[in-house]
């Protein structure tokens, strides 16, 4: 959200952005980079050495007290009471009707504390949302997004520039998993999460230490490559990761099943939870349309909202969700929802350009996957 004068919200490294040259723009009410120079460089620079990102947009919701494990699994789609202190799991806030209302990282701080990370276009709604779900549960829900700025530090180099900031054993942290300590002098919270599909951390700490935090991780990346990276390339990498974007691939419209994330539905909670009647019947009728990764074969790449066609008889059979010029592959790839008669990997379709239709297959996701 913007702020009351309509302004929009800048993070605490608004002016070191600027100073590095950065371009803006306005992410759900919120000015920031896109990037530096070059968005393909960035994003190469992510694949074979490191990326740094600001992400203080993300909201961030904590939930604590005796009561907080049992309030997320009646309110989320998973199981948080079963994630170990100190892991993470990806999960979703559904509405009663199955539609994805935002999906969430939820982390396991201690035995009754949970930080749950939203998306900051629905951060709004989901804190809300969460603290009704948890009435009559032993637990206060609080907004704390004001209290974190995020860094992300993202890159086969990641392990190596972050291991030299801090005592924390990082080459012990486990995917998914997060650590309280102090990196760089300063108190943080270290994920090893990340949105790229490469390995990486993110770094949580308080707003004030957020230049302290991103210098010490400029200077400590310099001499393995690592560069600030900007929303541009966030999106490019992720889109080659097969990973979705609230907006584009989930909505409210959107059931997990649809999205191929299904694996995160728990339907066999025995207390049950917001949505589970409307998930399991989606469940067993199946999905009306499914997820699938296209590479087109000409040079344009298909974008967010272009139709799919079947070049068999020239319906309109779906939508692309995602598309851009993938900078690994060097070839136009897109992510698109299609009937699933036509989802098989191999499938011939078309994707309509402006009017111009361009011949595209269906792919397996990911379409990258780094090597481990």
């Amino acid at each position: 959200m913007t702020t009351p004068s309509g302004t929009p919200r800048l993070t605490p490294l608004h002016d070191v952005h600027a100073a590095l040259g950065a371009s803006f723009t306005d992410f759900a009410g919120w000015q920031m980079p896109v990037r530096y120079g070059s968005e393909t460089a960035e994003h190469r620079a992510v694949r074979t050495r490191a990326g740094l990102f600001d992400l203080t947009h993300m909201g961030e919701i904590e939930l604590t007290g005796p009561g907080a494990g049992a309030a997320l699994d009646h309110a989320l789609v998973s199981r948080p009471s079963a994630i170990g202190v100190g892991r993470a799991r990806y999960s979703m806030i559904c509405a009663e009707d199955g539609g994805i209302i935002d999906d969430l990282v939820v982390y396991r701080l201690a035995e009754e504390h949970y930080l749950v990370v939203a998306n900051a276009s629905n951060v709004a709604v989901v804190a809300p949302e969460l603290a009704a779900r948890a009435a009559g549960y032993d637990v206060e829900v609080r907004d704390t997004s004001t209290d974190w700025a995020l860094l992300a530090v993202q890159g086969p180099a990641s392990a190596a520039i972050v291991a030299g900031l801090t005592e924390l054993d990082v080459p012990s942290l486990r995917y998914y998993a997060i650590d309280a300590g102090v990196l760089a002098g300063i108190d943080v919270l270290l994920a090893r999460t990340g949105y790229t599909g490469e390995d990486g951390f993110e770094v949580y700490c308080r707003p004030g230490d957020a230049a302290t935090v991103w210098a010490a991780l400029t200077d400590a990346g310099a001499e393995r490559g690592l560069v600030p990276a900007g929303l541009a390339c966030r999106d490019t990498l992720r889109l080659e990761a097969g990973m979705p974007l609230y907006g584009h691939e989930l909505d409210r419209e959107t059931t997990p099943f649809e999205a191929n994330l299904g694996r995160v539905v728990v339907l066999d909670k025995p207390e049950g939870f917001v949505g589970d009647t409307a998930l399991a019947r989606r469940k067993e009728e199946g999905p009306q349309r499914v997820l699938v990764g296209l590479v087109a074969e000409g040079r344009r790449s298909p974008r967010a909202g272009y139709p799919v066609h079947d070049p068999a008889t020239g319906a309109e059979v779906g939508v692309v969700t995602s598309g851009a010029p993938s900078p690994t592959l060097e070839r136009p790839i897109a992510m698109a929802y299609v009937p699933p008669a036509l989802a098989a990997p191999g499938t011939r379709l078309a994707v309509s350009l402006r009017g111009t239709l361009e011949a595209a297959e269906v792919v397996e996701l990911p379409f990258y996957a780094r090597t481990r």
